[in-house]
């Protein structure tokens, strides 16, 4: 599928995903008269309703064929008004990456190596580089044997995407999502062959840490250079346990910048980051999750809090660094209604080891607080309101599956 839009000499290619980062990145762009080209499996993507995108292009799912996606990005790569590509989730990123000597013939590339991308996409790599970086991670190891029952802890996938970079059974086109963490106490008699059958691979064990305090700190690296940053904390989740952001506030907290940094200084990273971490309630130390080494799902709010990752990006692709100004404005707060639906329903529904439930009454009155206190939305928005309506009734038809 494909749609004329606006004039215009240089573009970008925008991968469209159920995420908010890609309706950011067209809006961000799109905006400063740069086109946009959304490409995406999935035709009820709501940056195809947008307004600012200005090309839509249908491609393979990467998980479904993973060198076929590729090619379509080559193949966009290869014309002469393409400047460069967004990463957006682990598929991109891994495939960008892994054929980044074939993209560089034909556009900037402001993403890492597949060296140092496989340093935050297999855990193992990543919390190596934590410890000579000095910085706090909860106890992590792999999961050959059934931990100390005395101590909580949970389960989660060594890497965070199943190629054939990290799996030699699979297949070059071959890409998997791993399945979510889980909390061991969940099921203990479960046993690690069971796990490893599930996950496909030998997964990692790592300590428990009872927090609600969940931050991200974000960056853009050249080189090794850090030349924009910004911070949230996480007020909300889709699941009262956590997962994806769906209420957040934005911070400036010296010891949080310190830790971010220190990690992708030791990766000497270039391009996108995201980097996840827990507020240990004991300590106080920020402990490493993970790195997601792409834009992040609540992109909208960092663009709203006044750090403009997407066009910041854009500058850095297109030669243009000393244009970044990385100023933000930190105490403020945005929303992801969809993930405030989903939030409610975990609340009705789930139940989750380790994890206290908040009552029904207090979750609907935290939500019409904040809703009420600061109104930003990471989809609604009056200059571009089809994809708040598109996201939401993907939304409405998902919880009715």
């Amino acid at each position: 599928m494909e749609t004329a839009g606006r004039g215009g000499t240089k573009s970008v290619v925008v991968p469209g995903v159920v995420a908010p980062s890609s309706v950011a990145c067209v809006r961000s762009l799109g905006r400063r008269g740069i086109r946009t080209i959304v490409v995406s499996s999935d035709e009820s993507t709501p940056a195809f309703a947008s307004k600012y995108c200005d090309e839509a292009v249908h491609a393979p799912s990467p998980h479904e064929d993973l060198v076929a996606y590729k090619d379509v990005l080559c193949s966009l790569a290869k014309r002469s008004d393409v400047q460069t590509i967004i990463p957006v989730r682990e598929p991109d990123i891994y495939v960008l990456s892994k054929y980044r000597d074939e993209f560089a013939e034909h556009v900037s590339t402001p993403w890492p190596t597949f060296e140092t991308l496989s340093r935050t996409q297999d855990r193992v790599q990543l919390f190596e580089a934590a410890a000579a970086a000095g910085v706090a991670a909860p106890e992590t190891t792999l999961f050959t044997a059934t931990p100390d029952r005395e101590r909580e802890w949970i389960v989660k996938p060594r890497y965070t995407i199943l190629g054939d970079e990290y799996l030699e059974e699979y297949a070059p086109e071959r890409c998997v999502a791993p399945p979510s963490t889980q909390y061991l106490e969940s099921n203990p008699a479960r046993s690690t062959e069971d796990v490893r059958t599930e996950m496909e691979h030998v997964p990692l064990v790592q300590e428990y840490v009872s927090t609600t305090e969940e931050y991200g700190f974000f960056a853009l690296y050249d080189e090794g250079e850090p030349v924009a940053t910004f911070q949230h904390r996480q007020r909300r989740g889709y699941s009262y346990a956590g997962g994806p952001s769906a209420f957040r506030e934005s911070v400036d907290i010296p010891a949080l910048e310190e830790a971010g940094l220190a990690l992708l200084d030791e990766l000497e990273w270039h391009g996108l980051a995201m980097v996840e971490f827990l507020r240990d309630d004991e300590t106080g130390e920020f402990k490493l999750m993970e790195v997601n080494p792409r834009f992040w799902s609540s992109l909208p709010f960092s663009v709203q809090a006044g750090a403009d990752f997407p066009y910041y990006y854009w500058l850095l692709a297109n030669g243009m660094r000393d244009r970044i100004d990385h100023s933000y404005q930190p105490g403020i707060g945005g929303h992801l209604l969809r993930g405030e639906l989903l939030y409610l329903h975990s609340v009705l529904t789930d139940e989750i080891d380790l994890v206290e439930k908040p009552g029904l009454a207090e979750a609907v009155l935290d939500i019409g607080r904040s809703l009420l206190e600061q109104p930003r939305f990471d989809y609604l928005s009056r200059d571009d309101p089809q994809p708040f309506v598109r996201d939401l009734v993907n939304t409405l038809s998902s919880i009715r599956q």
